[in-house]
């Protein structure tokens, strides 16, 4: 990786952090006031208060701060993703029933297991555009999408920081990316040589990097060319195979920040 590239990816990342950790510290310093606080709360639970300071603060933490953590990557991947992409928000477009229908199609194959995942399904369907297209507008949040210009390549990714995916939500993750790709290609469908890509991604993978990703209910929607798990996510956002190792290099440095957070934070409520 060019070592000026290295460098900014190494800024943004603490950036990120020091962000996250300012925002956590306001947020406890309003709510340790609070009878309502989440931790305020939990303090008032017999059952788990019985079971000491430490256990009672982490049980009521984790959940909020996992949450609050997972906004920070989401843009922390589209803040990298500006030193090698054009990096695009919501799609303003239409799509047709045609695809409407095309969409819920190919999900009914994947899950009776009539067919396996494949780009094919929606890559190769075409349909003849009405002059009216109106009544078919909407407008789809992403969560990344990034326009690589040299290659005019388009890519939307719905991203799951938490590393994890509701195996009950799989079917719905899809058909929210299918949207996308369907609304983005009317748009683009005036440009013949622009190509469009979908994933789905999540920040880490919860097996292990550089192992198997097991959740096979997921797999059963998304092909392997559909997936950017972990190491492949942030190695994607820098387009660099070393994108990963420079990153979370510098968290190891940067999570100083959150530990030092967390023991004031706790004092907060429990005293040092």
């Amino acid at each position: 990786m060019d070592i000026n590239k290295k460098q900014q990816i190494e800024l943004l990342v603490d950036e990120s952090i020091k962000k996250f950790v300012t925002g956590l510290i306001k947020r406890h310093e309003k709510e340790a006031k609070s009878d309502t606080g989440v931790i305020n709360m939990k303090k008032n639970s017999c059952f788990i208060s019985e079971l000491g300071d430490e256990f009672m603060f982490y049980s009521a933490f984790v959940r909020s701060f996992d949450s609050s953590f997972g906004n920070i990557l989401e843009e922390l991947g589209n803040n990298i993703a500006k030193l090698s992409y054009e990096v695009r928000e919501n799609i303003n477009s239409f799509i047709l029933p045609d695809q409407t229908q095309r969409i819920a199609s190919i999900l009914d194959n994947y899950l009776s297991h009539t067919s396996q995942p494949s780009i094919d399904h929606y890559a190769n369907f075409d349909v003849i555009y009405p002059k009216n297209t109106v009544s078919y507008e909407r407008t789809h949040v992403t969560d990344n999408y990034f326009f690589n210009p040299e290659k005019n390549e388009h890519y939307i990714i719905e991203l799951k920081a938490s590393g994890d995916l509701d195996n009950k939500k799989s079917r719905a993750e899809k058909s929210a990316l299918l949207e996308e790709y369907f609304l983005l290609k009317n748009l683009l469908k005036d440009d013949k040589t622009a190509k469009i890509k979908i994933y789905f991604g999540t920040a880490y993978n919860k097996f292990g990097e550089g192992n198997y990703w097991k959740q096979e209910r997921v797999r059963q929607f998304f092909s392997d060319d559909e997936l950017l798990i972990g190491r492949d996510y942030w190695n994607f956002v820098c387009n660099d195979n070393n994108g990963f190792e420079v990153i979370f290099s510098q968290y190891k440095k940067s999570a100083e920040h959150i530990k030092n957070a967390l023991s004031k934070i706790k004092g907060m409520y429990f005293g040092d």
